[in-house]
């Protein structure tokens, strides 16, 4: 044991330790200077298990020793230990006297600061011996940057507050505190304010006026947000007023009344008056009283007399005919013809009928075509048949689509087709016998179209995955059919029975897992990953959103499964420990539309999914196969997705023009992938290893130069000194394989190597430079471009083989840890332990929480999982029993 640093505080003495073995002396030596013998407590003992001689040596500094030395140097004390081996010398113990001055260097000062500023206190302790540490205080109690990330403190002992909040109004302090004292800054207060802001406008009111001049106003409030703090009060005014002039209403008054009309044949004369002296308008009343007046024109010779009287509003449709009342000769006249007109509509309509009922007659009909049943859109082909022909003629089905190879219940799941139970096809026909024909040209009669056919016939089960023998060649059929525009390099197929297996999209960090018992007992599903690389398969994007994986379809859709499946895909999002992110999983609807499914850390018991976010991939538990994707939506400045850069050249030169292209794509392994293949098929090279870069939610753009580039040699032929990619370009990440070229000119077509550098960086931000050394040939090829061979890892594990952990050892796991323990070392420690447990309520929704952890951990630690690790985990929870050493086995 060697002697340690000491300090002595006010006048209490130090004591200095050593021990050494084997020894036949010990001393200390003291500023070079050997202590008295007589100053030194020695101790002597054998040690039990060496049987060596054991010396202790200790001896006492006084705080008058160490003020006594005078020179640069501190006291120091060495212990020095003989043995018939040699001598032995300590490393130097030095004794300072400790104190801390009581004046700050510096001290906080407060401030007022606006609401999400960042805020910077500052401190600089005592001189003191030891050093000073320093913490701080709010409001009295000791700030942890742990517990609230919104603070930081410097190496330096400054408190920064990133962005303040109104919660952060508080008294700072800065505490320093040694051996010897603790010693207090005086406070600082710190207030946030809130600048007021206006709410919306309110709509306008109604006119203060029913009639001539007035005004109608709208306010607002500044409470968008109130000031607070002391903070600014809203600039502008808060009513606004416009002038308003509505027209007054005109009540409508009688003209004078017409001469009377000469007498008529009925004995009577007539006169009328208009409502228009004025009209009424803009709301005013109508006239009241008579618009035609008649009266005997004989004095009483003949006894017709008749007053018409109509209201006013009716008036112009009265004084536009004869003054005259019509006659009983005109109305005879009029019911004549509507009669005429009536027996001539019967009769057409008796004649069309007959017709028809002829033209029909001795018709038999016979729906041939499939896709009555599914309620679809396809021409439907009624022909007169006989039942001797309907066994031996093939069904005439050039009209449909290819998938009509198959049974015709495999067509149940196509996106065009209505399900069967809401068909208006079936509607007017309760009766009809419906005879459906297979592949093999033979017709199967469905002669009950009741509960039991439409509930096998349900959308929500396609056919292609029913238990039937015969229909195995259809659901491949059918499958086949559904992949056969997507390209294999992105594609993993696979058939699969209730022991599950795994499908790998070969260097795409796509893969689905399909547990053993997903998949029903006894039936084999023909599934399927793909990613889709079109853009029109890829979400549209909001301000401040960005495309965070790519876009990934597994199925066949529809499936019934009993367990989750779990799809693995790539991500682009950077994640520090902060919360700058909101990401959603988004799924593509049967009618192409891209719905919200779930935000990852809001999961609750409603949700269908549980998504595991890791720092470049996510898992995504599910029941249900579709097409997903992640979104992600930026929630400050400092969000950050990574980018993975990619320069490209032609492998061989033959113009005087070289073209160097430069990809910043999504940080994703399909990605990079895509922009592989396709640089091959240009014919095109890697000229240097990509590289990441992390792209911040700054607003800022991608910046691109070219340096160092041999003027003797080549020029470039950029006007400008660099490009630029939009912020909004890059972030989105809507548009794939993005990229900028730079194009060098060479003097001469012996000119064949070409050095240089390009520079790629965010503006006030990261960047990364590519230094380039490449010939124009095509034997200079030395970049790794494995990703191009889409053939080179294994596509799909079928069975036990897919699964590291063994099925016996899993069912061993299964039957300890399901069941809760006293103790707690049941499946809620392993997820702890696996760090699984972000929310642990999905788990314990499922039959075997253990079983779902396993498959999670399966698919993250896929291929080369360390089932010694997850051995060393169970023994960590105290489960010593036979599953760890049959892990270990394995």
């Amino acid at each position: 044991m060697e002697p340690e640093e000491a300090y002595i505080v006010k006048n209490k003495p130090v004591n200095l330790y050593c021990k050494a073995t084997p020894a036949t002396q010990i001393y200390f030596k003291c500023n070079s200077e050997w202590v008295h013998q007589k100053e030194h407590t020695v101790e002597e003992r054998v040690d039990e298990n060496s049987g060596l001689v054991v010396r202790e040596a200790s001896i006492e500094i006084t705080r008058q020793q160490v003020e006594e030395l005078f020179g640069p140097e501190d006291f120091w004390c060495q212990c020095v230990a003989w043995s018939s081996a040699g001598t032995t010398k300590s490393r130097k113990a030095h004794v300072r006297i400790a104190y801390l001055r009581k004046t700050f260097d510096q001290e906080p000062l407060g401030k007022e600061v606006s609401l999400e500023q960042e805020v910077l206190l500052q401190c600089r302790p005592p001189e003191g011996i030891p050093a000073a540490e320093v913490e701080w205080l709010k409001n009295e109690e000791v700030i942890d940057p742990a517990d609230d990330r919104n603070f930081y403190i410097t190496i330096d002992h400054n408190l920064i507050i990133k962005q303040a909040r109104l919660s952060d109004t508080a008294n700072y302090t800065c505490v320093a505190k040694n051996i010897v004292a603790k010693r207090r800054s005086t406070t600082a207060t710190v207030i946030v304010y809130v600048n007021g802001g206006w709410s919306t406008w309110t709509e306008w009111s109604v006119c203060n006026s029913r009639c001539g001049r007035g005004y109608q106003k709208r306010t607002r409030s500044c409470t968008n947000p109130a000031p607070l703090n002391g903070g600014a009060i809203c600039e502008g005014q808060g009513i606004q007023k416009l002038a308003c002039n509505p027209l007054c209403p005109v009540d409508g008054l009688w003209t004078e009344w017409s001469k009377w009309s000469t007498c008529g044949t009925e004995c009577t004369h007539w006169r009328r008056r208009e409502c228009n002296a004025p009209a009424p308008k803009n709301g005013g009343k109508d006239c009241e009283g008579m618009v035609l007046q008649s009266k005997n024109c004989t004095d009483g010779l003949c006894m017709q007399s008749s007053l018409y009287q109509k209201p006013s509003e009716s008036k112009d449709t009265i004084g536009l005919g004869n003054p005259l009342a019509p006659s009983t000769d005109d109305v005879a006249l009029y019911v004549g013809i509507v009669i005429a007109v009536i027996m001539c509509l019967v009769i057409s309509a008796v004649v069309t009928l007959f017709i028809y009922r002829k033209n029909h007659r001795d018709f038999d009909s016979d729906i041939i075509d499939s896709s009555a049943l599914n309620g679809g859109f396809q021409p439907v082909s009624i022909k007169t048949a006989r039942k001797a022909d309907l066994l031996t003629a093939p069904p005439d089905l050039t009209s449909a689509a290819a998938m009509y190879r198959g049974p015709v219940y495999a067509l149940h799941d196509v996106a065009d087709k209505i399900p069967m139970t809401n068909s208006p096809l079936l509607d007017p026909l309760p009766n009809l016998k419906i005879k459906v024909y297979n592949s093999s040209g033979l017709v199967t009669p469905q002669d009950d179209l009741g509960g039991e056919f439409s509930s096998k016939l349900s959308p929500k089960l396609p056919h292609c995955l029913l238990d039937n023998g015969d229909s195995t060649m259809g659901r491949r059929t059918q499958t086949q059919t559904l992949l056969r525009t997507r390209d294999p390099s992105c594609t993993a197929l696979g058939s699969f029975s209730s022991q599950g297996g795994h499908l790998i999209v070969p260097n795409s960090g796509v893969s689905l897992l399909i547990p053993a018992g997903a998949i029903p007992q006894g039936r084999v599903y023909e599934m399927y990953v793909t990613v889709q690389r079109k853009d029109n398969m890829r979400p549209s994007v909001e301000d401040g959103q960005t495309v965070l994986s790519p876009v990934v379809s597994c199925g066949p859709p529809g499936a019934l499964l009993t367990r989750p499946v779990i799809i693995t895909m790539h991500h682009c999002a950077v994640f520090d420990g902060q919360q700058d992110w909101l990401i959603q999983l988004k799924s593509q609807s049967q009618q192409n539309k891209w719905e919200d499914v779930v935000v990852v850390g809001e999961e609750n018991f409603t949700t269908p999914c549980y998504i595991q976010m890791d720092d470049e991939a996510c898992h995504i538990l599910t029941e249900t196969l579709g097409t997903y994707c992640l979104v992600g939506q930026s929630l400050s400045a400092a969000t950050t997705k990574r980018l993975k850069l990619a320069i490209f050249g032609p492998v061989t030169c033959p113009a005087m023009e070289y073209h160097i292209r430069v990809y910043c794509l999504d940080d994703t392994q399909d990605a990079l992938k895509e922009v592989l293949q396709m640089e091959k098929q240009m014919g095109g090279k890697l000229l240097d290893e990509p590289k990441t870069l992390n792209f911040k939610d700054s607003t800022h753009n991608l910046r691109l130069s070219i340096h160092d580039v041999p003027h003797t040699l080549w020029k470039s032929k950029l006007l400008a000194k660099y490009q630029e990619l939009s912020f909004q370009q890059v972030w989105t990440g809507s548009q794939r394989n993005l990229h900028c070229c730079f194009t060098l000119e060479r003097f001469s077509t012996s000119t064949v190597d070409l050095a240089c550098k390009i520079c790629v960086r965010q503006v006030e931000g990261e960047g990364q430079i590519f230094q380039l050394d490449t010939t124009l040939s095509e034997d200079s090829q030395s970049i790794d471009t494995s990703l191009l061979d889409p053939a080179s890892n294994i596509t799909t594990l079928v069975g036990p083989n897919a699964f590291r952990i063994p099925v016996s050892i899993r069912q061993k796991l299964c039957g300890s840890l399901d069941a809760p323990q006293t103790r707690g070392n049941d499946w809620r420690m392993l997820a702890h332990k696996l760090n699984l447990d972000r929310y642990l309520n999905y788990f314990a929704t499922k039959s075997s929480p253990t079983g779902v952890i396993l498959d999670l951990w399966e698919a993250q630690h896929f291929p080369d999982g360390n089932l010694s690790r997850l051995a060393q985990v169970l023994e960590e929870m105290g489960r010593h029993d036979s599953l760890v050493p049959a892990v270990t086995e394995h």
